[in-house]
């Protein structure tokens, strides 16, 4: 394959901040493809794998029976080889992996259905909090037993009358007289992992009034569990309601401030929401594979259905929709790992540093949740469709993958609300001057009033850079003048939530797009078993399809608040930045389509 000169030859830039892709432009020296995975990382990889094949698959049906028992002992199994460890210190046992290793893992355990919640609620929403708010005599205390599965941990949240609203929750907690432990009265509901968890973390309100968080050890007097819940999906997930009457928890079991505990409760979701996209990356993976061979092997009027155009679309489409997810995955995952190191070099401990590189990218993780867990559900849908009578059945793995892919868009902050932040974030950083998007939004303005330029792109993937460019003019024009309405008292956005989620998918697709375009530039240089032109197919198609989508996006939000001549204007300028020439998409996908039938397995 011919490599591409220009790909590396422009100027070394810092790496961009959090939010700063809307008003920067990334480079592809600057990010990280999976492409580039090392032997030592890809011999990690080959022992999930490993644990995968020989551990979880072959009890999918144990587990799917309700063996609660048989999920906490993976648990501790996996833990024996060190892979509940490896995003923690080594002083506490962990390995102290980099950040995209980490993900790799993630995306390696994908496919392990609703073991993936068992693990996810143990390393991720179940560590971090003790890593990042513990003190040290509770990081002692609980992290080596967390980090080889002997203590296995739970996350207590949600309450019935507090999901998304996780302040409004209603769990008491009251200093007993002799100062010496809290009382804790209350209810929470939907906690991952409860039936077998040895530890607890717990938020509740001190007087009523200070969100604050606990660690709970299993056997808390007062402490008492409901029975396992039945579910749509991820049956062989324990899941319970937890109850406290008259719980008393020592005071030195207060994790972080009092009345701080909502920092526990979003920075340890920020991770969380991050390792969820990987999760659903590797779960895509496992479902595309089963489609593609189900497809080559079904036959229908002679021949397999992988031969009709129809299949060739299904198949082509979720394969475009996890390399895009993936890329924007790796990228954010390389930005977080750069940031990490960035701060230790500076003599920040490594609890503090991956915390603070999380926040950072809080947005990004946002937006990675939930384009990861829709990829999924799209794939899982179309994996059951291309399965036909078959999908539907309890015998094969396709209904299972839909039924367990659905929690995805729920979990770890709801879908709407990880759009709603999206935005609600973008705007703070302004507000706080951490991010200017004001002079950019200006700028965006003025070159409206200007003749737009009929030059044709320079250089390899011009065009696509353009097409990426204009998304991002088109983004701040229709925030920056939702913003200016609102400063104007025209408008009040927390009120118009639709105008919010319009944005955020605008930036998702921005960001995805940009990310796959990235990607691509870098293999260009690079020597892959796949021809080029097959990835470049990729990128065409989800370009195309996304300049629609920012089109529909942005006019939707504009008709919201905008009329008459102002509304006119707007939509003309929308249209203006949402231009990419016309491909011939079925001929690409048919190209993608190809190379996953031929090869009877996803090889990107």
């Amino acid at each position: 394959m011919t490599k591409n000169p220009d790909a590396f030859t422009s100027k070394q830039e810092a790496h961009l901040q959090g939010g700063e892709f809307l008003i920067k432009d990334g480079t592809s020296q600057n990010i990280f493809i999976p492409e580039e995975f090392d032997e030592e990382q890809l011999m990690i990889k080959a022992t999930v794998v490993d644990f995968l094949n020989q551990e979880i698959l072959p009890n999918m049906e144990k587990l799917e029976k309700g063996d609660y028992d048989l999920s906490g002992e993976l648990l501790a199994k996996i833990g024996e080889l060190g892979l509940l460890g490896t995003h923690m210190p080594e002083k506490y046992g962990g390995l102290e992996l980099d950040t995209n290793t980490n993900t790799l893992i993630c995306d390696a355990i994908g496919p392990s259905g609703s073991f993936n919640t068992t693990l996810a609620a143990h390393t991720g929403i179940g560590m971090l909090p003790v890593l990042y708010f513990g003190t040290e005599e509770q990081k002692q205390k609980y992290l080596p037993g967390m980090i080889t599965g002997e203590l296995k941990a739970a996350y207590c949240l949600t309450e019935p009358g507090s999901g998304s609203d996780a302040l409004a929750a209603k769990t008491r907690a009251d200093l007993s007289e002799d100062g010496k432990h809290y009382i804790l009265n209350g209810q929470k509901m939907w906690i991952s992992n409860a039936g077998f968890a040895d530890v607890f973390i717990v938020f509740a309100q001190i007087d009523g009034d200070k969100f604050t968080g606990f660690i709970v050890d299993k056997g808390t007097e007062g402490m008492t569990l409901g029975a396992e819940e039945k579910k749509l999906g991820i049956k062989g997930s324990s899941t319970r309601q937890v109850f406290f009457e008259n719980a008393k928890v020592p005071a030195e079991q207060v994790l972080g401030e009092i009345g701080r505990g909502h920092l526990i409760a979003f920075n340890a979701l920020n991770n969380g929401r991050f390792k969820l996209c990987a999760l659903c990356i590797g779960g895509s993976k496992k479902s595309i594979e089963t489609a593609i061979q189900y497809a080559n092997e079904r036959i229908q009027f002679k021949v397999p259905i992988s031969n009709f155009g129809a299949i060739k679309y299904k198949l082509a489409e979720q394969a475009i929709r996890i390399f895009a997810a993936e890329s924007a995955s790796y990228r954010v995952s390389n930005l977080m790992q750069v940031k990490k190191k960035e701060l230790m070099d500076k003599g920040l401990e490594f609890a503090d540093a991956k915390l603070k590189a999380a926040e950072e990218y809080a947005i990004e993780c946002a937006m990675l949740k939930v384009a990861g867990s829709e990829a999924l559900d799209y794939i899982v849908d179309e994996t059951l469709q291309i399965h036909g009578g078959m999908g539907y059945s309890e015998e094969g793995t396709a209904s299972r993958g839909y039924r367990d892919a659905r929690i995805s868009r729920i979990y770890e902050g709801s879908n709407e609300i990880n759009r709603l932040l999206t935005v609600d974030m973008l705007f703070k950083k302004a507000m706080k001057g951490q991010l200017d998007i004001v002079s950019p939004a200006w700028a965006v303005q003025k070159e409206l009033a200007s003749m737009p330029g009929f030059g044709k792109p320079e250089g390899k993937y011009g065009e696509e850079k353009k097409a990426i460019k204009d998304f991002k003019k088109a983004i701040l024009m229709v925030a920056g003048a939702a913003a200016k309405m609102q400063m104007d008292g025209q408008l009040n956005l927390k009120e118009e939530q639709e105008i919010l989620m319009n944005v955020a998918d605008m930036m998702i697709d921005a960001y995805q797009a940009e990310s796959l375009m990235l990607r691509v530039e870098k293999l260009s240089a690079m020597e892959t078993e796949i021809d080029l032109e097959v990835y470049e197919s990729i990128l065409q198609v989800f370009l195309c399809d996304a300049t629609s989508r920012m089109l529909k996006n942005g006019t939707d939000a504009l008709t919201s608040f905008a009329s008459g001549d102002l509304l006119k204007t707007m939509v003309l300028g929308l249209r203006r930045f949402t231009k990419y020439p016309p491909i011939n998409v079925k001929s690409a996908r048919r190209l993608i389509a190809k190379t996953l039938i031929d090869a009877n397995e996803y090889c990107f």
